[in-house]
């Protein structure tokens, strides 16, 4: 598959950062302001002069990818492609040191470290509402990219960028050097943050938790900000958390409902669905079919959906049907819903769940409440964390990591 640079970039990195600016502004991503001139003067290819590109094809075993080199004249068109076009980016492979690498071909084990997609890095950026002297903590390396936005708006030493794996800070330390910054890089690990560089005005997690960390709660100063991406072991139905601090020490935040997250973090567990189980659901008659004049919820009531992901639990959706088809690995219980003319739908349901009459009480709930899109995000004193609805009618406990259901798939 080739990547070709953006269109009208030319084979110029400069002339490639613009484009790319000018595409997330169109697209509402970006705004003007700090975020976006960081963005415009960002060199991409110093925080990451290599990256992979998939060479195998869907379901080919092993996969297989290239090691693209920014050094190497032959790579420079495509790498220019991968690093501007605007999707994730490839850093890593199978926990391999970032310095010292020779380009080539990989097969094999899996991508440990990759960079965010732009559009997502410059809303939360943006978020996050970055300033001139304030005091940094970016939790996930990764590349390298968060920690220089950081750096070029609030100055270099009053960032602190954290990561668990030291071939990730040792290449970025070197690369954010080279681009003139010399934030404080750690090995550590996310969850504990920096104790002791705390506190900090702005707390930034590049990877999804199952619960915000108590001790980044901890760190963060008075009237600072932290932002955290959350969701159960299902990658379906993801929220941000947005914590403060207000001025007088007191903690508020919201658990509001999101279409796209970061990808999970070291160790959380996951469930999907794996291609046998789609395929059980796109064709088998299942353990019953009703025709219903009830509509399916819709994808744009996310808040709905994000108490489903954790008071019904264990589901996961089919992203990649037309219509609505969600599982539940644990037991083998899926549901299918298709339109069949006007306010007509066919559900099938199979299992020992009933997903469709979950759904449809959850509804009901969830309507009561007031259809919300988010969440009020309460830090009990026992050390539990309860997402709730503004009215109350609708809450949840969000519990800290726990073990895969029994048969689900890693």
């Amino acid at each position: 598959m080739s990547h070709d640079p953006p269109a009208d970039a030319d084979g110029n990195p400069a002339d490639a950062r613009a484009v790319m600016v000018a595409e997330l502004e169109r697209n509402g991503e970006l705004r003007p302001g700090p975020v976006r001139d960081a963005l415009l003067a960002l060199p991409r290819e110093v925080l990451m002069p290599q990256a992979y590109v998939r060479r195998s094809a869907p379901g080919e075993d092993p996969p297989r990818w290239d090691l693209l080199d920014w050094s190497a004249p032959q790579d420079r068109r495509e790498l220019l492609g991968l690093l501007y076009g605007g999707a994730s980016v490839l850093v890593q492979h199978d926990g391999e040191p970032l310095l010292g690498r020779v380009r080539g071909t990989r097969s094999g084990a899996s991508m440990t470290s990759m960079s965010t997609v732009v559009g997502l890095t410059a809303s939360l950026l943006q978020e996050l509402d970055l300033r001139a002297g304030q005091r940094v903590l970016d939790v996930g390396t990764g590349a390298g990219v968060t920690a220089a936005v950081a750096c070029r708006i609030c100055g270099d030493q009053e960032v602190v960028t954290l990561d668990r794996d030291r071939h990730l800070t040792d290449a970025a330390a070197v690369r954010l050097a080279r681009l003139g910054f010399r934030p404080d890089v750690v090995c550590g690990s996310g969850d504990e943050g920096c104790s002791a560089r705390a506190p900090f005005d702005r707390i930034f997690v590049s990877y999804t938790v199952q619960r915000v960390p108590t001790a980044l709660v901890e760190q963060l100063a008075p009237g600072g900000r932290l932002l955290a991406h959350v969701t159960s072991a299902s990658p379906s139905w993801p929220a941000l958390a947005v914590v403060e601090r207000t001025a007088d020490g007191q903690v508020t935040a919201e658990l509001r409902a999101v279409e796209f997250a970061h990808r999970a973090g070291h160790g959380m567990q996951r469930i999907w669905l794996d291609a046998e189980f789609r395929q059980r659901i796109a064709g088998e008659r299942g353990t019953w079919t009703q025709r219903s004049m009830l509509a399916p919820p819709a994808d744009t009531d996310r808040g709905l959906w994000l108490a489903a992901d954790h008071l019904l639990g264990g589901l996961v959706r089919d992203f990649g049907a037309e219509h609505l088809r969600v599982g539940s690995p644990g037991c083998g219980s899926w549901l299918r819903v298709e339109p069949v003319g006007r306010s007509r739908w066919d559900v099938t349901v199979h299992g020992p769940r009933d997903i469709w009459n979950e759904l449809q009480d959850l509804t009901v709930r969830w309507r009561a409440a007031g259809g919300p899109g988010s969440y009020r995000l309460l830090f009990e004193p026992d050390g539990r964390q309860r997402a709730v609805s503004a009215c109350g009618r609708l809450s949840w406990h969000i519990p800290g990591p726990r073990p895969l259901d029994e048969g689900a798939s890693p």
